[in-house]
């Protein structure tokens, strides 16, 4: 037997770590795709209007003056926790720079004005909450019936609000919902545009498909069911690759957080699990 526990496990630690903290960094994609579908949602003309006909438009601004039509934004995301890649903190000056951007120039939303409504996802504990997330979205969607969703980020929070907006008919933009779930068509409303943990299993099945790995053990550990299960999804998006091309797969859970930890009966089982050559990951909580 070949046991690889460290070489591979911290290429693809290290390499989703830098994506994650990444995630911020695809904020700024947002302006450009909020743009694209607000365009989309205002009609072809005004994205499509000869240059000539802006003219003569802007030519009888003097004599004759359109009243602007208010477009609203929702925005559901973490308000003060900034172990979150999308906490407001982080995300919120990105919107209002994009706003204002837009705003500032009436060509690209004529006779529009854009403006947002933000609510937190977060419980009284700062932790996402795939309770208040939801409800917030329905006030929201009551008060001031937007036009798009900005978040949620979070996995549990993403899920019933994407149902909502899919039912709705409004588009929901995020640059979290990494899960798997989010795959398959059951949430069409949602545009994605940070990094996803199905593109990491991906990742990962190359790897073993470039070194002919066959039978492999996954080994989690930190998942402690609470807040957003970082680790066991970030897994997950591995696990489910293996499994659609029939490689055998074997997790081992356990928390981090009670010890003592015996290591060496989890390095026991996983010798006793496996055949030929093995794959060990160790997922860590990153904090």
């Amino acid at each position: 037997m070949t046991v690889l526990l460290g070489q591979c496990s911290e290429v693809l630690i290290d390499l989703w770590k830098r994506t994650t903290d990444s995630a911020k960094m695809f904020w700024g994609k947002e302006a450009c795709t909020l743009l694209m579908i607000l365009l989309f949602l205002v009609g072809p003309s005004a994205a499509r209007e000869p240059r000539r006909r802006s003219m003569r438009r802007h030519a009888r601004a003097h004599r004759e003056r359109r009243p602007q039509q208010n477009i609203t934004l929702a925005v559901i995301l973490p308000r003060s926790n900034m172990n979150y890649p999308w906490a407001w903190p982080r995300v919120g000056p990105a919107v209002e720079r994009a706003i204002r951007t837009i705003n500032s120039d009436p060509t690209l939303l004529p006779d529009h004005h854009l403006t947002y409504a933000f609510k937190s996802s977060e419980d009284e504990n700062g932790i996402c909450s795939e309770s208040v997330a939801p409800l917030v979205a329905v006030d929201l969607k009551l008060a001031y019936d937007p036009w798009a969703f900005i978040g949620p980020g979070c996995s549990y929070t993403s899920s019933p609000v994407g149902l909502f907006t899919t039912h709705w008919e409004v588009p929901m933009i995020t640059a979290g919902a990494p899960a798997v779930a989010f795959y398959g068509g059951i949430y069409p409303s949602i545009t994605n545009t940070g990094p996803t943990h199905k593109k990491l299993g991906r990742f990962g099945l190359q790897i073993c498909q470039n070194f002919g790995w066959r039978e492999h053990v996954t080994l989690m550990f930190s998942d402690n069911k609470v807040d957003d299960r970082p680790c066991y999804f970030a897994m997950e998006g591995l696990y489910t690759e293996l499994k659609n091309i029939n490689i055998s797969t074997q997790d081992s859970v356990f928390e981090e957080s009670k010890t003592p930890i015996n290591y060496s009966q989890i390095l026991t089982d996983i010798q006793s699990s496996g055949r030929g050559e093995s794959l060990f990951l160790f997922q860590q909580q990153v904090t």
